[in-house]
């Protein structure tokens, strides 16, 4: 069978939540490159806008909504009216996600809310309200944004974090089980550390924070944006027409280390940078 790879998802639906910067935006690019159109769902609405204009200089029609995924009717309608607009979904990815951290004894509440409302609540309402349109052709794809790296490593302050992205794990496996009966695959990405924005931070103190991190990585590199987006694109492609209910860990050989057989200087490690910091710093 010959196909153009690079072509994948020419004239294909894909929609991306946090799709602004980051990972979504670097997804967004690389669906478009190989043809797709794409609805783009940010807070952000200038960023937002600033990468569908990306999308169209590559020949791709792209429509963008200000929402927050948390906000179920809000996020009803303005799937509604993507469907109007590019027709059927072919593709969703889940991305949009926030981090934070604190002692659960000090954890104010409205933290937790609104990490498991963003995190958890905000993927189940995306796929909720994209499944009547997925499942009315066979080989479409959902894309979670799953455990991250808390789902292999622990995180001391951050537990809320942690539980919605495990949250996030579970909803994934029993959706890649209801839905084969459609030939509609759902997996997940699992990000490491990639170089995004940490808040807060001049870009000097950030270079030297990934600069320190990847010296805990065995491939010697903290993660870009692309390598998450080639992952994606992967698994929502034909190429992974037999691969459902996947974690897809993306984190350059970091969660194969334990305390046993790290670089010697993890003494250090800790004191290094608040690894907290960068539970939020994939999306």
């Amino acid at each position: 069978m010959n196909r153009d790879l690079s072509r994948r998802f020419d004239g294909k639906h894909v929609l991306i939540t946090g799709a602004a910067s980051g990972i979504g935006k670097a997804s967004a690019l690389r669906f478009a490159s190989e043809g797709a159109h794409l609805t783009i769902i940010d807070l952000n609405l200038d960023r937002a806008i600033e990468v569908v204009e990306q999308i169209k200089s590559l020949g791709c029609r792209a429509v963008v909504f200000q929402a927050d995924v948390s906000q179920p009717e809000t996020l009803r309608h303005v799937i509604d009216k993507a469907i109007k607009t590019l027709g059927d979904l072919n593709v969703v990815f889940t991305n949009a996600g926030i981090g934070g951290g604190a002692m659960v004894d000090e954890m104010p509440i409205d933290l937790w809310d609104r990490l498991i409302r963003t995190n958890l609540d905000g993927t189940f309402y995306t796929i909720k309200y994209a499944i009547p349109s997925l499942i009315k052709q066979p080989g479409n794809a959902i894309v979670t944004m799953a455990s991250s790296m808390a789902g292999w490593d622990t995180s001391l302050r951050g537990a809320a974090y942690m539980a919605s992205k495990e949250g996030v794990t579970g909803l994934t496996k029993s959706l890649a089980l209801q839905l084969a009966r459609y030939d509609v695959r759902v997996n997940a990405i699992c990000p490491g550390v990639i170089e995004t924005n940490l808040g807060g931070r001049s870009v000097e103190e950030k270079r030297e924070a990934y600069a320190k991190f990847a010296r805990h990585i065995p491939l010697g590199r903290v993660g870009q944006p692309e390598d998450v987006a080639a992952a994606v694109a992967f698994l929502a492609s034909y190429d992974a027409r037999h691969v459902t209910g996947s974690m897809l860990l993306i984190d350059g050989g970091q969660t194969l280390q334990s305390w046993s057989n790290a670089p010697v200087d993890t003494k250090a490690y800790p004191n290094e940078f608040n690894v907290d910091e960068f539970s939020g710093g994939t999306l």
